[in-house]
């Protein structure tokens, strides 16, 4: 009779702790060097401030004021910025030999990408709410009720959970840490390419066309609705309900795709 091997204890009682022990290794990270969690700070609230009072007053979106409009927009384009230091550092440890040194130990492997993810999730909503509170002090309002203003930072957080998951993959399927920093300036043409900043009724007509269904523009249209109400649904043309859905499958979508590759080429290695 074949004896059937009983499970090791790393890939169930070492799996919660492990995972505490590498997240709080990267949250370290960020205390150590205060530097990179600021500037993020800086950076968002920089873009949220250049729009407010350097464009606002050149982009027309109807009856909504512009702050309201751009608000959700440069929020949604914060996620996807403050996500970019994940694949630098993913990058780094992968260089570095830190995963393998890590491979070597009794612990889960899923333990290693779940304490990353957990960190820089982390560290996204630690950009995220300062610079929620300087656009409330800028001007924007919510004129909806706060469970949708509750529900449209959820969105908010379930897309850093996805653009983390996208940057570690970068970080690990890129050669270098130059690498994935080239690669992750992609986000560039891409937040502009949306909703986040003017309406996709002032692009060109093939340009719409990619504009108004690509993920950034959905996530920006599902928090502009959430938080704006009707009159963001009548410049917009569809209800929150509509957004929202689109919204939760995209990142879905993206969570799978790259949570698969990332753990796919994790253990490749």
């Amino acid at each position: 009779m074949t004896a059937v091997a009983a499970p090791h204890p790393a890939n169930n009682a070492r799996l919660l702790p492990s995972v505490g022990v590498l997240t709080g290794r990267a949250l370290r990270i960020y205390r150590r060097t205060p530097q990179l969690l600021i500037l993020r700070i800086v950076q968002s609230v920089a873009f949220l401030l250049i729009f407010r009072y350097v464009f606002g007053g050149a982009i027309g979106t109807g009856t909504m004021r512009y702050v309201d409009f751009m608000a959700p927009g440069l929020l949604t384009v914060g996620i996807m910025f403050a996500t970019i230091g994940t694949a630098l550092g993913v990058a780094e440890d992968h260089v570095g030999g830190l995963f393998d040194r890590l491979r070597s130990l009794p612990m889960p492997r899923s333990a290693v990408l779940t304490g990353r993810v957990l960190a820089d999730l982390a560290m996204t909503v630690a950009v995220l709410i300062p610079t929620i509170a300087i656009a409330f002090a800028v001007g924007m309002r919510v004129h909806t009720d706060w469970g949708s203003a509750l529900g449209a930072l959820g969105i908010l957080v379930l897309f850093g959970f996805a653009f983390v998951w996208i940057f570690v993959a970068v970080g690990l399927l890129a050669g270098s840490v130059q690498a994935a920093q080239g690669i992750s300036f992609i986000v560039m043409p891409i937040s502009f390419a949306s909703s986040a900043f003017v309406p996709t009724s002032s692009m060109p007509g093939w340009l719409q066309a990619f504009t108004e269904h690509q993920p950034v523009t959905v996530v920006v249209n599902a928090v502009r609705t959430l938080t704006q109400g009707a009159p963001a649904e009548a410049l917009l043309g569809h209800s929150a309900g509509y957004y929202v859905t689109r919204a939760l499958i995209w990142i879905i979508a993206l969570i799978v795709v790259f949570a698969g590759l990332a753990i796919a080429r994790y253990r490749s290695r």
